[in-house]
């Protein structure tokens, strides 16, 4: 299981008021990213800041789409897909049960996904382990016989 970064404990508890904006250099420390991350992501349609008198301001909605970017990103989504996952939302709200809709589809195939690999990865284990087994057995009697010769 991964370990819950920055963005995923922000995500849960915003302490910072509802109408409070976030310079860049606050949002990047607040989620580990890089200015040019933020930039990146803008580039690519993922965030939308306000500018006041040219600086980028950071809402509470921003902030909620950077940390669902970190985490789908942490979780291997292609930016691509999150894009299309966020503009499922809409201006208000009303793509919400789509956008949920979507989240249960694609985490329940990407659990398929991982328990399938899952049940490889036990398969190869315990072949490993009876071949690591079966070569212990053959080296220690290939020892003993050197052994008994001398």
């Amino acid at each position: 299981m991964p370990c819950m970064d920055k963005s995923m404990r922000f995500d849960q508890t915003d302490t910072v008021g509802d109408d409070a904006l976030m310079g860049i250099a606050e949002m990047c420390e607040t989620f580990d990213v890089s200015a040019r991350t933020l930039r990146f992501y803008e580039t690519k349609g993922l965030l939308m800041p306000r500018r006041l008198n040219g600086t980028r301001v950071y809402s509470k909605i921003d902030r909620a789409r950077l940390a669902r970017i970190l985490r789908a990103k942490n979780l291997g989504m292609p930016l691509s897909e999150i894009k299309a996952y966020l503009d499922m939302y809409g201006d208000h709200g009303e793509g919400r049960v789509q956008q949920l809709t979507y989240v249960i589809e694609t985490t329940d195939a990407a659990i398929r996904d991982l328990e399938a690999k899952r049940a490889e990865i036990e398969t190869s284990l315990n072949e490993l382990r009876l071949i690591n087994q079966q070569s212990r057995q053959a080296l220690e009697a290939k020892r003993s016989r050197t052994r008994d010769k001398a």
